[in-house]
């Protein structure tokens, strides 16, 4: 009898993840073909009377050049610090003062694959067009000013010198050395790189990395596909159709097999908690293994209080309250990376514990009840994904950066449903190797 429950009850579940996986209808992906040859994306939505918009472009730090990091950060950062402006200038205040008055924001920030600028506004054409023209400005026209560029090196560099006083910024900045060699993501921005960035610097990288063939416009909101084309279209004819060869960026080697001892980077450091980090270079969003590793990973550190990594680490043996792991997969990279913090006195052992259970989770992949635990979670939990014209913008900005079948969203959850042990504990396989985990831990020794 005992069986037969354990089966209806396997049964059940599989049913009920199924229906989930059939029952969430989201919001069609709309393309739209503009002059220049490239193409935009909408998501149409009414449900409030707001119109997000998102400029994605090919600028990230990862052309930065070697002693120049955070190059793009600060150009990304000057769009919003004033502009041509009609027949002059609008200046810092004045240009925020202007988004300010119509209700709307506008930000611009890089990350290491690219800078994204977004705009949101109410969608009356009264407050919308105006902003819009704000907007193209500060992607098109922004003017660099001297002193304020002299402030926001100073901001930034006061930032890095408190960052390196906390042990966490600490530790990404020598986890991503290490796991990323050669890479240009290895670099972090220094005192010395921003010193050495000046005006024309950020012009020039402006003019060669601001313009038509490195650029996405995505759109979520109270907009028809026919607004919508007008909108990008007079976002991308504000920008050079093409500029300068763009130097090709170094691959991105696999991570090295090293020598146990060479696996393992301590940097001292007075603090009451060592913080560790253990990790790889892994795959880029588009790997097929994608949803195998998303599931298996929920199973092992991404599933909050109830993953494998918290049963070991916390519940077992208290070492941490807090022990996570996640992919992080971009358009041409991806890492893994696991962590937590603990008492100096129990770093090591920690260490041990993570690096035994993630190797064990390598080895045998999940249960069938985890697994299926995992695949009811995150497909239950799929619509909160959604439910927001902000979140949509989000997903709408992977699919088209990373370059993913605009029906992403509809198959999302039959994707998660169909994922089985056997593809779980080969994607782990495939793609994560305990010779090839670097960790690194920040803190006082015992």
């Amino acid at each position: 009898m005992h069986r037969i429950h354990i089966i209806c009850k396997a049964l059940v579940s599989s049913i009920g993840m199924l229906l989930a996986a059939q029952a969430y209808a989201v919001l069609p992906i709309q393309e739209i073909s503009l002059s220049n040859g490239t193409k935009a994306y909408l998501i149409q939505t009414n449900a409030l009377p707001m119109i997000d918009i998102e400029i994605s472009i090919d600028a990230g730090s990862r052309y930065d050049p070697k002693n120049q990091s955070g190059l793009a950060a600060l150009t990304a950062a000057m769009l919003t610090r004033g502009i041509s402006w009609q027949s002059g200038t609008l200046n810092e205040a004045q240009q925020a003062d202007a988004i300010a008055e119509l209700g709307a924001s506008i930000s611009a920030s890089a990350s290491g694959e690219r800078t994204i600028v977004r705009a949101r506004s109410l969608s009356k054409p009264e407050l919308f067009n105006p902003l819009l023209q704000l907007l193209v400005a500060s992607v098109s026209k922004p003017i660099f000013d001297q002193s304020i560029l002299i402030r926001e090196k100073q901001r930034v560099s006061s930032a890095i010198q408190e960052g390196d006083t906390k042990p966490e910024v600490v530790l990404q900045k020598r986890f991503r050395q290490a796991i990323f060699g050669n890479y240009p993501l290895a670099r972090s921005p220094s005192i010395e790189s921003i010193a050495a960035i000046q005006e024309g610097d950020l012009k020039r990288f402006h003019q060669d990395f601001y313009r038509q063939d490195r650029v996405i416009v995505n759109l979520v909101g109270n907009i028809d596909h026919a607004g919508a084309k007008q909108i990008a279209e007079q976002i991308i004819g504000a920008l050079p159709a093409k500029g300068p060869t763009i130097p090709v960026l170094p691959p991105l080697e696999r991570s090295l097999i090293e020598p146990e001892s060479q696996r393992v980077i301590r940097i001292p450091f007075q603090t009451q908690q060592t913080h560790i980090a253990m990790g790889m270079t892994a795959i880029p969003r588009d790997n097929p293994d994608y949803f195998p590793l998303l599931v298996g990973n929920y199973v092992l550190g991404g599933g909050g209080f109830v993953s494998r990594l918290v049963g070991e680490v916390r519940d077992k043996r208290g070492f941490a309250y807090s022990v996570f792991s996640y992919f992080q997969p971009g358009r041409d990279t991806g890492t893994f990376e696991a962590g937590l913090q603990t008492r100096n006195d129990q770093a090591d052992q920690a260490l041990k514990v993570l690096q035994e259970t993630v190797a064990r989770f390598i080895e045998d992949g999940p249960s069938e009840a985890e697994l299926a635990a995992a695949k009811a979670n995150l497909i239950n939990g799929y619509p909160l994904r959604l439910d927001s014209n902000r979140k949509l913008l989000d997903n709408l900005s992977a699919i088209t950066w990373n370059q993913l079948p605009l029906n992403t969203l509809d198959i999302w959850t039959q994707h998660v449903a169909a994922v089985k042990k056997d593809d779980v504990r080969n994607a782990f396989k495939r793609h994560l190797d305990m010779r090839r985990m670097i960790s690194v831990l920040v803190g006082s020794a015992p």
